[in-house]
């Protein structure tokens, strides 16, 4: 070996080295990644994300991947020429989109982002949240404020739904086979409707569920961010509903916040918003000290 290439050595050897108490924090724990947005259409980044998980199971983490998929849905839609209407910023789901929401997501997505982590030597298994009962789902229910009257109606999303129950038997299971499940967020209703559930409300669900030391939100901005666009490193759960309170924290970031909120009311350690865009966020924010996001705990 020429000496050009040891100072490059050294420093790959120093960053492993570093890493070590990080890897010590997580060994054996459950991280759930919600894994979404732009990144997913990505091919470098998404081989960067499956790199990033099958890493992290090989050195004792027990992963959990719940993934989304509204653009690819939306494409589906429009292929097959059936509208798509949203209300309130969602979209809504009648029967005839709910089966293309559950081919797009539990079969096509699914299997796609199985195939990348099988591709960098892991052991992926595709699940959806139907399979063994794991979760059940109510009708969603949610009101807005016309604001020209002010007076409130209520949405009919069709077959939009929350999480109600989580069964964690067969992910435990899964888990103790020592493989990776990836998740589609649909899943079955007590009426035995399916129902299309919105991934980060699903990642937060399964964390809460499984004590998650860590839930990962990907998504396409840096984290949370103040008034003057700067990235907010950590928050705690106070702070974050302050933010909402003052109008800091507006639009699609309300919801992911509320679910940080209730994944940590439910045990979770801790949770990230991070870009998924930015190469291999996950083990930047796992296995360093510098972090890739917003963190937000109790």
């Amino acid at each position: 070996m020429s000496d050009k290439k040891l100072p490059d050595v050294h420093i790959r050897a120093e960053v492993i080295a570093e890493a070590l108490p990080f890897m010590q924090r997580y060994d054996q724990e459950v991280v759930v990644i919600k894994y979404g947005g732009h990144a997913m259409g990505d091919r470098a980044a998404a081989e960067d994300f499956a790199e990033d998980v099958v890493l992290l199971e090989l050195q004792g983490v027990k992963p959990i991947v719940v993934h989304g998929g509204g653009p690819q849905i939306g494409r589906m839609l429009d292929k097959l020429g059936i509208k798509s209407e949203f209300q309130g910023g969602m979209r809504v789901t009648d029967a005839a989109t709910v089966e293309i929401v559950e081919m797009v997501l539990a079969g096509a997505i699914n299997k796609q982002i199985v195939g990348w982590i099988s591709a960098e030597g892991g052991r992926a298994i595709g699940l959806c949240g139907k399979d063994g009962g794991m979760v059940t789902a109510r009708k969603m229910l949610r009101t807005v404020r016309d604001p020209d009257s002010n007076i409130e109606r209520e949405l009919d999303l069709g077959f939009v739904g929350d999480p109600h129950k989580v069964d964690r038997t067969v992910l435990d299971a899964v888990l103790r086979a020592e493989l990776i499940p990836v998740l589609a967020p649909v899943a079955i209703g007590e009426d035995g409707q399916t129902y299309n559930v919105n991934a980060d409300t699903f990642a937060g669900a399964i964390a809460g569920a499984m004590r998650a030391k860590r839930l990962l939100l990907l998504t396409d901005v840096p984290g949370v961010l103040d008034k003057d666009k700067t990235l907010i490193p950590q928050l705690t759960v106070e702070q974050c509903r302050r933010l909402i309170a003052d109008g800091t924290v507006t639009g699609g970031m309300i919801p992911k916040i509320e679910t940080c909120i209730y994944a940590i009311e439910q045990g979770v350690e801790g949770v990230v918003i991070l870009d998924g865009k930015v190469p291999h966020a996950v083990l930047l924010e796992l296995l360093t000290e510098h972090g890739a996001g917003t963190l937000i705990t109790a």
